[in-house]
């Protein structure tokens, strides 16, 4: 059996830095450009193809592998369809039949898929790079405003498949290669944390391994750190307190926070979060007052990564020391802390402004102050707390305790209402 896998295309895979998963969304998407219907591939197919178990993928599928390759499906180590392997020096000719129907479905966009001679090389360079970025910073603005949308994690994917595809379109330097990787890397990011945002975990962890895989390609430290610090965060979401320390460690010990105090500010603040997962609250001050410090002794004037926006000012500072006082049961801490970041967050950072607010009628809530707990919940829009999962997850929280609270108040009724005549599961 092992003299039948398929060699060629574990070779490239290899050199490519592609896994089975990635190349499966790499293809899928280019069925999708070709035939305006994204393809069926997963991982499992992938692997079929390498076992030698699928010797000569269908005709829309083989175009589009070709298309991400740049190469022929027989120099992928692929062989038609009643042909010997040692048959395979030279490519066979198309089932007419099969590519004729290919071609219309496909129209102009297949055909030149088809005849890579045709198309002038192509030099990628830093101005396909600067695009990239620009796409980047997109996502991060949707992710700011919307949160964990699934529309923001397939895009995101898409994008990270695209600068995949770039870095085989033509040649480059090694430098723009490994800036394409980080752009690569930090699409899978934002993937990634739009997938915990929208308590998808295992899309998350799937993420998680394809974007720490691009991150050493890359060797871009700032992206590494990003992408160890929401490993960190995706541990402490999913019930794994000891896993999000050790992964918040790496990104801490990051080269990075070592150059510029305001990651290691926000490595600091994350990790307060998961030491608060513990119940350990010397550790969480600790943390907080590091990074308080780390914050102070920050150049507010360097340049840095779009999604550092909240990091700036102590906005996300605050937002974390919020989340570790709630989760150790420290309220009046964690209503100054609310206060104090929603002073801070900027007018478009929608998702954070709800969360907040939600975390902040827990506060309330905590310290039996009822009323005030209500307006602030009643306060956040219907349309954010129904379609956000953990905006919806923190106020169905909330009605859950302000009824073990106050079972008869007219509040805890006029809560009950409210939720209801919204149409959310925040009841």
């Amino acid at each position: 059996m092992n003299s039948s896998r398929n060699r060629a295309l574990e070779a490239w895979m290899k050199e490519h830095g592609y896994s089975s998963n990635s190349l499966a969304e790499a293809v899928n998407s280019a069925v999708g450009d070709l035939t305006g219907r994204f393809g069926g591939l997963d991982g499992s197919s992938i692997r079929d193809w390498k076992a030698g178990r699928v010797r000569w993928p269908k005709s829309a599928t083989r175009v589009a592998l070709e298309k991400v390759t740049g190469l022929p499906a027989t120099a992928l180590g692929f062989v038609p369809r009643g042909r010997a392997p040692s048959s395979t020096l030279a490519p066979p000719p198309e089932d007419p039949v099969e590519r004729r129907r290919f071609l219309a479905a496909g129209t102009a966009v297949v055909a030149a898929a088809a005849a890579p001679a045709c198309t002038p090389p192509h030099r990628v360079g830093t101005s396909d790079v600067h695009r990239l970025q620009r796409r980047f910073e997109e996502i991060v603005v949707s992710d700011h405003k919307h949160g964990g949308r699934p529309g923001i994690e397939r895009k995101a994917t898409a994008l990270a498949d695209e600068a995949l595809a770039l870095q085989n379109s033509g040649s480059a330097s090694q430098r723009v290669r490994a800036y394409v990787y980080g752009c690569a890397a930090a699409f899978r990011s934002s993937a990634m944390w739009a997938a915990i945002d929208g308590r998808r975990y295992n899309d998350a962890f799937r993420h998680m391994r394809e974007a720490q895989a691009l991150a050493e390609l890359a060797a871009d430290p700032a992206i590494k750190f990003r992408i160890w610090s929401h490993a960190g965060t995706l541990y402490r979401h999913v019930g794994h307190p000891a896993e999000a320390l050790a992964a918040n460690d790496v990104a801490r010990n990051v080269l990075v926070t070592r150059r510029d105090p305001m990651f290691a500010c926000l490595g600091h603040a994350r990790q307060a979060a998961c030491h608060a997962a513990t119940g350990d609250a010397t550790a969480v001050r600790r943390a907080l007052g590091r990074a308080e410090d780390a914050l102070d002794r920050a150049d507010p004037g360097l340049a840095r990564p779009a999604w550092m926006a909240a990091v700036f000012n102590g906005a996300e500072l605050a937002s974390l020391a919020l989340a570790a006082y709630l989760r150790l049961g420290n309220f009046e801490q964690a209503e100054a802390c609310a206060h104090h970041s929603l002073a801070l967050l900027q007018p478009h950072m929608q998702r954070d402004r709800a969360l907040n607010t939600a975390r902040l009628a827990h506060a309330q809530l905590g310290q039996a102050d009822i009323e005030p707990a209500v307006a602030t919940a009643m306060s956040i829009p219907a349309g954010i707390a129904a379609h956000h999962p953990r905006i919806a997850a923190a106020l169905s929280d909330f009605g859950v305790k302000l009824r073990i609270t106050a079972p008869s108040s007219a509040l805890t009724h006029a809560w009950h209402e409210y939720s209801r005549t919204c149409g959310t599961t925040i009841t």
